[in-house]
């Protein structure tokens, strides 16, 4: 996954539909501060596939989830949630993973099967107990080159975004580096300071055989998957319409698109030498 900090695993994991109940394993024993930890399956990690697992994790999901996979400001904990504890060997993580949570800013993944097994491999070699143990994170995340990172951002970014029209005092109105960070990876994640991005909207053209005159239906994306796709119209009401393949057509726009593509060509230095750069933009 991309970035040494997103795709809602972009809050979707720990939101996934309740599993089926995971084989009984043997209890950790009780741990202190009032927690047992009989509760939470603890495995015997394969070190190699953890390695694998943690590169992915980096860059794909730790922005929103956590170094530690205990949640961060746009994503919940990942190790404390049902479908990680009872996912196997990623077989319920990667169905997350596969449809992503386009409500929740999440996008899909086309991770191959050992790279799902290999993410699940690290989220299950953390030590979960009754209580979360103190959170990993380094004193700053400001370690880039602003330099670097000024030329990648005019390389990449300047056709959409402009450092003294858009983006100018953005380091201002957000003074944490993290959150910055956090927030020009994954606008659609709101934040402190930078108001709310515009959600992913849906148009839904009915079949003639379910409407002679092939209405329209439009509004705010709620949630698609293979068998239905749910949106609310501008008065808040909510369709739910089931789908078989392409009937109904189905049209998605995504204003966040670009950064959602552009979290699969990231690097970890790129994130942070655009980083150290948009901390200036004051």
């Amino acid at each position: 996954m991309k970035f040494h900090l997103l795709g809602t695993l972009a809050a979707g994991i720990a939101l996934a539909q309740t599993p089926a109940p995971a084989p009984a394993r043997a209890p950790a024993p009780a741990r202190g501060g009032g927690g047992g930890g009989a509760a939470y399956p603890q495995r015997t990690p394969d070190l190699a596939a953890v390695a694998r697992g943690k590169a992915i994790y980096d860059i794909n999901c730790a922005l929103c989830h956590g170094e530690d996979a205990r949640g961060g400001d746009n994503g919940p904990n990942l190790i404390r949630g049902e479908a990680v504890m009872n996912d196997q060997k990623g077989e319920l993580i990667g169905s997350v993973l596969q449809t992503g949570r386009a409500a929740e800013g999440m996008p899909k993944f086309d991770f191959t099967p050992s790279q799902v097994s290999d993410i699940a491999a690290f989220l299950h070699s953390f030590r979960v107990g009754g209580y979360d143990v103190s959170r990993n994170r380094p004193p700053s995340i400001v370690v880039g080159d602003a330099k670097a990172g000024e030329a990648y951002f005019s390389s990449k970014c300047a056709s959409c975004h402009s450092a003294t029209g858009d983006l100018k005092g953005i380091a201002t109105r957000i003074t944490d580096a993290r959150t910055l960070q956090q927030r020009w990876l994954m606008p659609a994640g709101g934040g402190r300071g930078g108001g709310q991005a515009t959600p992913a909207t849906v148009r839904v053209t009915l079949p003639s055989s379910q409407n002679a005159s092939g209405d329209k239906v439009e509004g705010r994306l709620g949630r698609i998957d293979d068998f239905t796709v749910t949106l609310y119209d501008t008065e808040g009401g909510s369709h739910t319409i089931k789908r078989n393949g392409d009937v109904p057509k189905v049209e998605i726009h995504d204003p966040l698109e670009p950064h959602k593509e552009m979290l699969k060509v990231y690097t970890d230095k790129d994130i942070h030498d655009v980083t150290a750069y948009m901390v200036t933009l004051k």
